[in-house]
């Protein structure tokens, strides 16, 4: 039993569950506020992770109100956070609204042992440190005073320093609305910023093909 995962954009969905159909025949579905699994009658199956749950399901649509759901237009915070850059935005479906990067030098690891390895420890916890509350007051600045419009936050980049800046307290409001998913993306630039809505408005499919059955059969190739 082979078993992969694809994203799949927000805008090719409804595609590639009529190709996924059109392969393996149609499928049932069973919907939860976070899943929509389809399960073809040659037993593979594509279990579609919801984003933004929860999804308010529509038993009447073949493919239980998913498409309409991820196609929605969402006002989403997103904050991006690599040790030595940041980026926060507001986007309103797929168009970035406001905007904010910056970049702080934090040096590398030092291989040297000793004393020295320990005072340039503290010199790069120290630039570290600065470079992380100046992300947070970016953060604060530019999703600060739209927190009651926005649907979710999004993060992305390196998550423990994600993690240190959503620590400050004037960020106490946001964490409710940020999602589970951290967006693998470079060192923030305002180019990476303005490609996240394609990675946060995908949807994540786990497809299982039943035994015997190869990945030309996933729906992909369809």
């Amino acid at each position: 039993m082979a078993t992969r995962t694809v994203d799949v954009a927000a805008e090719r969905l409804s595609a590639w569950l009529g190709r996924f159909a059109d392969a393996h025949g149609a499928p049932t579905v069973a919907a939860t506020p976070g899943h929509v699994v389809f399960t073809a009658p040659d037993g593979t199956v594509a279990d579609c992770e919801v984003p933004f749950p929860p999804l308010r399901s529509s038993p009447a649509s073949p493919d239980a109100g998913l498409v309409a759901h991820v196609l929605a237009d969402r006002r989403v915070g997103v904050l991006l956070v690599r040790l030595g850059g940041y980026a926060a935005g507001v986007f309103t479906g797929p168009t970035l609204t406001s905007s904010k990067v910056g970049s702080r030098l934090v040096h590398g690891r030092n291989a040297a042992g000793g004393q020295s390895q320990q005072r340039f420890a503290r010199r790069r916890e120290g630039q570290a440190r600065v470079a992380l509350q100046e992300a947070a007051d970016v953060a604060v600045r530019i999703l600060g005073p739209v927190r009651a419009q926005l649907d979710a936050v999004v993060t992305g980049g390196d998550r423990v320093a994600v993690d240190r800046v959503l620590a400050d307290n004037r960020l106490a409001s946001l964490r409710p609305l940020v999602v589970r998913r951290v967006l693998d993306v470079p060192d923030p630039r305002l180019r990476v910023l303005q490609g996240t809505p394609r990675l946060f408005r995908s949807v994540r499919v786990r497809v299982v093909d039943p035994p015997d059955t190869g990945p030309e059969h996933d729906g992909r190739h369809s």
